[in-house]
């Protein structure tokens, strides 16, 4: 299960005289269990680079290949179905839904998977004790700080088991303390849960927990290197 890149462009107002290349024939290919920083600028095209991975953003040219699906070539409706059920989102701004607990969050896309009630709850309780959070299941996203919404939001993301979560400056918003918590959660949850962590960042925090990093300028990979994560007990603070 990988996903595989080839010749992905994104170009803005193409059709203008100031069209704005924001992914310029890109080739990538990321296997499963990885766990990938993708570093660079902002403006440097990062972020639409895992949009269009995701599929939230449709490229002008190229594929995008996940688990022998080329995603490109599916319809809104089929994208829809492939996203809820392969890949995770992390977000910035957590989008959470405010009216929901944090159990319910984190039920809320296994519920459209059309799970039973009974397995929905006792994946989210599971995640939600995985992040340290056994003891807020009832709070609504008010009543949690940001770092524990985000907390939610990696719960959220593996419910339904995907295959790949992609997640965009996770810890912009975050302090040190909360950024290193939540990053050795995510390390644990992709050893135990075997799940592809792809992050968008210039967050060097993120950087140095990274297995691989990509360094992406002006819409290109300028670098794509090994790299020695730090474990959690490496860490000085």
């Amino acid at each position: 299960m990988s996903i595989q890149i080839e010749n992905l462009t994104k170009i803005y107002n193409p059709d203008t005289d100031f069209p704005v290349t924001a992914v310029n024939h890109v080739d990538l290919q990321v296997e499963q269990d990885e766990f990938v920083a993708v570093m660079g600028p902002s403006g440097s095209g990062k972020t639409t680079l895992l949009n269009m991975m995701g599929g939230i953003d449709r490229p002008c040219e190229g594929t995008v290949i996940i688990d022998g699906t080329d995603i490109t070539q599916l319809t809104d409706k089929e994208l829809i179905g492939f996203r809820r059920d392969s890949i995770g989102f992390i977000f910035q701004d957590f989008s959470l839904l405010p009216v929901l607990t944090a159990l319910e969050n984190v039920e809320f896309v296994m519920q459209l998977q059309g799970k039973s009630r009974t397995e929905c709850e006792a994946r989210a309780v599971e995640l939600l004790n995985d992040v340290g959070l056994g003891d807020r299941l009832s709070n609504v996203p008010g009543k949690l700080s940001g770092g524990q919404q985000q907390r939610v939001a990696v719960a959220r993301a593996l419910a339904p088991k995907p295959k790949f979560v992609l997640a965009d400056e996770p810890t912009a918003n975050l302090d040190a303390q909360t950024t290193y918590g939540l990053l050795d959660i995510m390390q644990q949850l992709n050893e135990k849960e075997g799940t592809t962590f792809i992050f968008s960042t210039h967050d060097p925090r993120v950087i140095e927990r990274a297995r691989r990093v990509i360094v992406f300028e002006d819409g290109k990979v300028a670098e794509d290197r090994v790299a020695r994560a730090q474990k959690p007990e490496d860490r000085t603070l």
